[in-house]
């Protein structure tokens, strides 16, 4: 049940789950290096597996008592504000990191002579890459209709307060968020390059791999918000888990838009 509260802000209690996710995140990121160094005495995956279980854990703990925070009255609409506040600027840092990713594409490819393994052309020659207008396009489309149905969900609980409606969007947008996966697999396992074999697949491989993985996440995060919309959680007046979960899937879609335009058609 909520609780009165005499002001606006949100006062945290004292809590582990901090130290435990950077305990997490540290065990997995060595178990990452063991892992993968060619020269490591234990070149297996289960201390990283160990972390990677770890920060799971974490994350939803937390998120648990974040949302309990909510039904409790702790998320007033100064604290909502500030939640926003950090959305946004978490999104800002997301570009900011396929920024990186974009600029490499872009450098080699504009200045293809300045790298050995290119030999002066772009693509590098061998490389064989994706015809744009087919599976990629798909996959765009996919991503827009997904986008559409989460718009349709965020209008259906803002301005209509229906949950059910709401929740076949999710539905849609989840569905279609796991479909464009699976058509990233089939894509990657009939790729004519390597990661290593070029400048070009390393970075083809990184920039859609990374986004590839924010597909993934961004899923789980409308299901989690599926869930929760079933739930009861939301209402017009407090949805800000959902409100997120729709920034960061739009924020996705325009990710692949720029890699569908620079990576595949521009780009190849």
């Amino acid at each position: 049940m909520a609780h009165a509260k005499n002001h606006d802000y949100h006062i945290l209690a004292p809590s582990y789950w901090p130290f435990a996710g950077a305990v997490s995140a540290f065990v997995m990121l060595f178990g990452a290096v063991l892992w993968m160094s060619p020269h490591s005495p234990m070149q297996q995956p289960w201390v990283f597996a160990i972390g990677f279980v770890g920060v799971l854990f974490v994350m939803y703990s937390w998120w648990s008592d974040v949302i309990v925070e909510s039904k409790v009255g702790d998320h007033t609409p100064v604290v909502q504000i500030g939640l926003r506040y950090g959305m946004i600027l978490f999104i800002t840092s997301e570009v900011m990191f396929f920024v990186a990713w974009f600029w490499s594409f872009f450098k080699h490819a504009i200045y293809p002579a300045g790298v050995e393994t290119v030999g002066g052309v772009w693509p590098p020659v061998g490389v064989e890459t994706f015809d744009p207008w087919h599976l990629p396009l798909i996959n765009t489309l996919i991503l827009l209709l997904s986008g559409c149905a989460v718009t349709w969900a965020h209008h259906a609980i803002v301005h209509d307060n229906d949950r059910k409606a709401m929740s076949q969007g999710l539905l849609i947008a989840v569905l279609l968020g796991a479909v464009f996966t699976m058509f990233q697999a089939y894509e990657y396992s009939h790729a004519a390059f390597g990661f290593s074999n070029s400048i070009y697949g390393a970075n083809f491989f990184m920039a859609t791999g990374f986004h590839g993985a924010h597909v993934l996440i961004g899923t789980v995060f409308l299901l989690v918000c599926l869930v929760r919309a079933r739930r009861g959680d939301f209402t017009a007046d407090k949805h800000i888990g959902f409100e997120a979960a729709a920034w960061y899937w739009h924020f996705v879609d325009v990710v692949w838009l720029f890699l569908f335009a620079a990576v595949y058609i521009w780009g190849g």
